[in-house]
């Protein structure tokens, strides 16, 4: 039946078969979209539906980052910390980045080390500090004041978090047409319950959520402007701005090309400019830190490095620079020749999926960066299921190695074991990248309409309807 929104229960053959335990599938009389007579549908359409289901993700997240949060985060070398599986950076970068004596990142640091992050995430830092600090009553004990305002820091930057986590949903069900219900991909995953509160790393995700949303409603301003944000939160957005003049060569929009480029570069300036003017040592701390970092927790170079095959630090940056730019002329070739032209989420995804698998460092809320493009680009619960099996996994054993190397003699996973892991973890990734990879070349097998995203939302009486 044409403009109404697609069931779950008869699109994704892994809901089709878990469905009688809920009373099956969506019959042939079900009311959808309206209900008899024309009237309006009911108050759960399935934007709410989705945002239910996203409030309920990140609560339990929350719960299960209850046993550090009530030990104010304790130092790293406590086990708590690895044992209970609640590590998240953000308290520590409260107490150790100058933000509870005060510090404005980037233009006083307070004594502290630089704030090694890009500007808009240094500024969202700042502002959630101030709000812990305005928030909580000077008692004189620096040390209590501290652990109290990195515990009222992380409350804070949870509520933003959450936000973002709910803009991504929103951005996931408007971006196709008739398939609001995909957003639950991102509402109930596991990865949202277990990394969205590890660090900052939702709010690209949302800027690059919004970005594909702007892309697919033909405002290709809109999106460089997102992407650029986002570029000023994190720097793997700005891989996006590839697949959008790829599809925009593909098609000759040279106009649309050259505005969603100087969207993002106006963006991104219109952010950093202004530090980097005021304090350019500051600024260059984040570029640096990418630029000196070796081989760190997550990666493939890591991974190797625990097996004994260590990239020397002189090589590696430019190892990896090789290949993400042949990554790059790879995705570039396939949105050119594919037979159909793809969506931006399969080639962003694909993109952004290639330098986490080549970056020096993965850590677990990266995962974050991938799932609302994952869920864009492949619509299928089994096959975002088994990638985000191996980020589970490895949630679990970064952990559980990191309380090895914090607590010697008492490891629990070693480095083979934790290579093994990230192989694994690295091989589930590959497998939806080459799903992904195979929809492009077959369009057929796209689960969305056309192989392309719809430009046009359906009437709001039938896209979010409860399906």
């Amino acid at each position: 039946m044409p403009g109404l929104p697609v069931a779950p229960t008869l699109d994704d053959p892994l809901v089709a078969a878990s469905s009688p335990a809920v009373g099956g599938p969506l019959g042939r009389h079900a009311a959808r979209g309206v209900r008899p007579g024309g009237a309006p549908p009911g108050w759960w359409t399935a934007l709410r539906v989705v945002l239910a289901l996203s409030c309920l993700t990140m609560a339990l997240g929350l719960v299960a980052k209850q046993p550090c949060r009530a030990d104010a985060w304790p130092p790293r070398t406590e086990r708590t910390v690895w044992l209970h599986l609640c590590y998240s950076d953000l308290p520590y970068l409260y107490r150790e980045r100058g933000l509870a004596a005060g510090a404005v990142p980037y233009l006083d640091d307070a004594g502290a080390p630089p704030l090694e992050y890009p500007v808009l995430t240094g500024a969202l830092f700042g502002a959630a500090a101030w709000v812990a600090r305005a928030t909580l009553p000077a008692t004189g004990d620096t040390a209590a004041e501290a652990d109290r305002g990195a515990v009222r820091f992380y409350d804070v930057m949870a509520l933003l978090l959450l936000g973002a986590a709910l803009v991504t949903v929103v951005a996931v069900a408007r971006t196709v047409s008739l398939r609001p219900y995909d957003a639950a991909l991102v509402a109930a995953s596991p990865v949202l319950a277990l990394s969205a509160t590890i660090n900052a790393d939702l709010v690209p995700a949302a800027l690059v959520a919004l970005a594909v949303l702007a892309w697919t409603r033909e405002r290709p301003l809109l999106a460089g402007v997102l992407l650029g944000l986002g570029t000023a939160t994190k720097l793997y957005p700005l891989l996006v701005l590839g697949p959008v003049v790829v599809l925009c060569a593909r098609q000759r929009r040279w106009a649309d090309a050259g505005r969603a480029v100087a969207g993002a570069a106006v963006a991104w300036a219109a952010v950093d400019l202004p530090v980097w003017l005021l304090a350019r040592e500051s600024w260059l701390a984040f570029w640096r830190a990418n630029d000196e970092r070796p081989a760190d927790f997550g990666s493939p170079w890591y991974a190797v490095q625990l097996l004994g095959h260590a990239v020397p630090a002189d090589r590696l940056n430019l190892l990896v620079t090789v290949l993400l730019v042949a990554a790059c002329a790879v995705v570039a070739a396939l949105g050119l020749l594919a037979p159909a032209p793809p969506r931006l989420a399969q080639l962003a995804f694909l993109l952004v999926a290639a330098f986490c698998l080549l970056n020096k460092v993965w850590s677990p809320q990266y995962a974050l960066w991938l799932l609302p493009l994952a869920a864009l680009a492949r619509p299928r619960w089994r096959d975002l299921l088994i990638w985000q099996a191996g980020e589970v996994v490895h949630f679990v054993a970064v952990w559980l190695y990191l309380d090895g190397l914090y607590s010697p003699g008492t490891v629990m996973v070693d480095g083979r074991g934790y290579a093994l892991v990230t192989a694994v973890r690295a091989g589930c990734l590959l497998w939806l990248m080459a799903v992904v990879v195979r929809d492009v070349l077959r369009p057929e097998r796209d689960p969305v309409p056309a192989g392309r995203e719809m430009p046009e939302p359906a009437p709001a009486s039938e896209s979010t309807a409860v399906a």
